[in-house]
């Protein structure tokens, strides 16, 4: 069974604010360890290895980690045709990583996302997942045949863009533990970045699906 890596295998602002009015923020998650946990990447801080990120006031739940194309340097990831070069969002417990913005933000936002199982998204006025249900997406398995980069699995990113009313302060990122990532989180618009440095090729080809696989891969 293939799993998604490969031997093992994003607002309290400085200097930007995804607030209402603020231009859009794209979290590639570029730079994050592989299978590192996320956490203050975003956030001023650090991930679970020491990496650290642009300041956007976002942070991310212990269980979000980052994976990195097997066909990059270091990485293990069982994905291709990522939106942006090489690293995504996933997690391996529980059903979802959960994305904190303390500033808040409006408008809307966007997102690519890739999977053999049906997952969702939800938006919250509360952080951690609480608080009034702003939006809430049904995500379809996408895996298929591959197009551009076939070294993966997961090689059908598929982008979803929500708008909605009021001030979002968390994103629950959810489905099955290894058979769902995301990558080019937006905040503060619907419509869906690709456009960002060095992106990969978005491959929208093959609908059929490819069974259970996993983003990450089990040791031979």
């Amino acid at each position: 069974m293939k799993t998604l890596t490969k031997l093992l295998a994003a607002l309290v602002t400085a200097g930007a604010c995804a607030t209402a009015g603020a231009a859009p923020i794209v979290l590639t998650f570029e730079g994050v360890g592989n299978s590192a946990n996320v956490l203050e990447f975003y956030n001023g801080g650090t991930d679970s290895v020491g990496n650290s990120g642009t300041n956007y006031g976002i942070s991310f739940s212990r269980a979000s980690l980052g994976i990195i194309d097997a066909d990059a340097p270091g990485g293990t990831g069982n994905i291709g045709n990522e939106p942006s070069p090489s690293t995504v969002l996933f997690f391996l417990s529980g059903n979802a990583a959960t994305m904190n913005v303390a500033a808040g933000f409006s408008t809307g936002f966007s997102f690519y996302y890739t999977s053999s199982r049906a997952g969702f998204v939800n938006v919250y006025d509360g952080l951690d997942g609480t608080g009034n249900l702003l939006a809430s997406l049904s995500l379809a398995a996408n895996t298929g045949n591959c197009a551009g980069d076939p070294n993966g699995s997961f090689c059908q990113f598929d982008p979803v863009g929500v708008a909605f009313a009021g001030i979002a302060r968390s994103v629950d990122f959810g489905g099955a533990a290894d058979f769902i990532a995301f990558d080019n989180v937006t905040l503060g618009t619907s419509n869906p970045t690709q456009d960002v440095p060095e992106p990969g090729t978005l491959a929208m080809f093959g609908l059929g699906l490819a069974g259970l696989a996993r983003l990450r891969r089990k040791h031979a």
